[in-house]
């Protein structure tokens, strides 16, 4: 066998493309040529289990080796093999239509993220790295003689008979100067472990060191001996099925995509095979509320082969923060691999998705629902979220969503909670109002008086739920959400009940202004209303909308133009507290104006809003009062 010739391609350009502008990422090469190596042994496989392939399968482990003297990277498989002529047929004819238009249209963008389709490229990456490679190959086809192919990277290449006595194919990179990086055991193993960790054939690289026994008894004596080293799992728990899988089995998988990681709270495990392919296991980790975006993302997989951690598009954005690993070989991808195409099986797998995280959730709110309670600070962002962002979603989790009382420190779900209530939280209108906290230390005072009026409050205290509590209003019938600092005790349910002042409306209107003149402040709007004695004598509110609109344009959405708005407050002074009386008494208007400053203080301080010289002289005023 000797023969020259050339690579049958549409257009000489081709190659430096190819070398260029194929993939974003040069080390990719490596998954592709390991990726080919592993078809390759799963086809012998094949061909044994069918009864086609009579020869000894032996081991059908693939081994990369470096050889740092020679600047060589070789891929080593035990697979099916090729002839010569395979070789002519399936590499130097690059296989894919519209090559001109592909070289054209690629060579103005200088950039191939948008080629769409399987032009069997891989094997042609290692040319990013290479000089030169070189293919010797033996075919399983019986009396095969073995093929040694070599390329410079140019469209010549040169085929003659090889010497290979084993089945199977090696792949030789010439490493060119530019990518030494991938002649260091460091970077190959790096690589192997992002990529080839959990693909189906054992992947050797390297050797470990292993202490083994020698003799029986006490001649007994432990020796260090070393072996090859397998860089991957080959049996990942989502290729097996649920029932043969425990609890502990999932947790240890967990820890081994995420070493670092507290347990999981939950999983649930995928396995479709109609009208799409996928496997996987998503994993529910614990949150803290900071809602902090995980640095542990979902990992996409193609018949085990890693591809990307970018799965905006296949999961969810609500459970973007699960963790885990979906597989699936239908997932369509552009030539790189790096970027999911629009298309419908996409789709598909993300309603598929969804549905089956709602079911898990539902499944766990009903059979054990104490336990569901217990998890409910991590579990409710993705609920939330969901609910926010899916419609579907939004009714199935509607039955399982849950509300915490502050009071009760009881968990109820939306119904649950509005039936509870509606008996004391009703408006004339018949509006039932859910009160809500978001911070109860600072807001104490506010959930007091609430309380005292027998109104129950609610925590809320994510980052989304100000977005959250925004939909909710739009989705209950006949329902307001408030927070419990957003207005007066007696006008935050409007029951149409007006207390009896003890002020006459001319008192009311000079205590107004003493308070306007003492603390001089244009985004205060002062009022005087009838509370009961036992309430503060000065509140501080700022509107519900407003405060919402602020919070959810901080974190996204509401009206942009609210963030720059200055913040404006209700000042409610409380005409039958003894302290409005105690004003009024006061012979010196300084000791009017002292006396209002001191209680406007007050309430600042009760919102954390004091600080600086404000702050100062409210302390030394304070020493003063005291002092008299």
């Amino acid at each position: 066998m000797q023969e020259k010739g050339s690579i049958s391609i549409h257009s000489e350009n081709i190659f430096p493309i190819i070398k260029k502008f194929l993939y974003s990422d040069h080390e990719v090469f490596l998954r592709e040529l390991v990726s080919n190596a592993v078809d390759a042994t799963q086809k012998i496989k094949s061909l044994g289990t069918l009864g086609e392939y009579e020869g000894d399968l032996g081991d059908l482990s693939i081994e990369i080796k470096i050889d740092k003297k020679k600047k060589t990277l070789h891929v080593i498989d035990k697979g099916i093999g090729m002839t010569g002529e395979e070789i002519k047929k399936y590499i130097n004819q690059i296989a894919f239509s519209g090559a001109t238009e592909f070289v054209e249209k690629y060579k103005e963008k200088g950039e191939g993220s948008g080629i769409i389709g399987h032009f069997g490229l891989g094997f042609y990456s290692a040319f990013m790295v290479a000089d030169t490679v070189e293919i010797i190959s033996l075919s399983r086809e019986k009396d095969s003689k073995p093929a040694h192919w070599t390329c410079d990277g140019s469209t010549e290449f040169e085929l003659k008979e090889g010497d290979k006595k084993e089945r199977g194919t090696e792949i030789i990179l010439h490493i060119n100067d530019d990518s030494k990086e991938f002649l260091e055991e460091y970077r190959i193993n790096e690589i192997l472990t992002k990529y080839c960790k959990f693909l189906p054939i054992p992947i050797i690289f390297g050797e470990t060191e292993e202490t083994v026994k020698e003799g029986e008894g006490d001649d007994a004596k432990e020796k260090k001996v070393k072996k090859p080293k397998v860089i991957n799992n080959t049996t990942p728990i989502w290729t097996k099925a649920p029932a043969d899988l425990t609890d502990q089995e999932y947790k240890d998988f967990y820890k081994e995509l995420y070493p670092f990681s507290e347990d999981p709270l939950f999983w649930i495990h995928l396995n479709v095979d109609y009208p799409f392919n996928l496997t996987g296991v998503l994993y529910f980790p614990k949150i803290k509320n900071d809602f902090d975006i995980q640095k542990n993302k979902i990992q996409l997989y193609s018949r085990q082969v890693f591809i990307t951690d970018e799965v905006k598009d296949v999961v969810p954005e609500f459970l973007m923060l699960m963790h885990g690993v979906i597989d699936s070989p239908d997932i369509p991808l552009n030539v790189s691999r790096s970027y999911l195409q629009a298309d419908s099986n996409v789709k598909k797998i993300n309603n598929h998705i969804t549905k089956k995280v709602a079911d898990k959730l539902a499944e766990l709110y009903k059979n054990d629902r104490k336990s569901f309670e217990e998890k409910w600070e991590s579990i409710g962002l993705f609920v939330k979220y969901g609910m926010m962002s899916d419609d579907k979603f939004y009714d199935k989790a509607k039955k399982f969503c849950l509300l915490q009382s502050i009071e009760q420190d009881k968990y109820f779900t939306l119904d649950e909670y509005k039936e509870s209530i509606a008996g004391n939280q009703t408006d004339k209108d018949g509006n039932v109002t859910i009160l809500y906290a978001s911070n109860p230390d600072k807001q104490h005072a506010y959930i007091n008086s609430a309380q005292k009026k027998g109104y129950d409050v609610v925590l809320l205290d994510s980052p989304i739920d100000a977005h959250f509590i925004n939909q909710l209003e739009q989705k209950l019938e006949k329902t307001n959400i408030k927070r419990v600092d957003a207005d007066i005790v007696d006008k935050l349910i409007d029951k149409d009940e007006k207390a009896e002042s003890v002020l006459s409306d001319d008192e009311k209107e000079k205590l107004k202004k003493i308070f306007e003149e003492a603390i001089n402040n244009q985004s205060m709007t002062v009022a005087v209303e009838a509370l009961s004695p036992d309430e503060l004598p000065v509140s501080l509110t700022m509107p519900e909308f407003m405060r919402r609109m602020k919070d959810m344009q901080q974190t996204g959405g509401g009206m942009p133009f609210m963030g720059g708005m200055p913040d404006q407050y209700n000042l409610t002074v409380n005409a039958n507290h003894k302290m409005a009386s105690k004003i009024l008494k006061a012979e010196k208007e300084e000791e009017q104006k002292n006396i209002a400053k001191q209680n406007y203080d007050l309430a600042l301080l009760s919102q954390n809003m004091l600080n600086g010289k404000d702050l100062t002289d409210f302390i030394n005023r304070s020493v003063e009062m005291m002092e008299k």
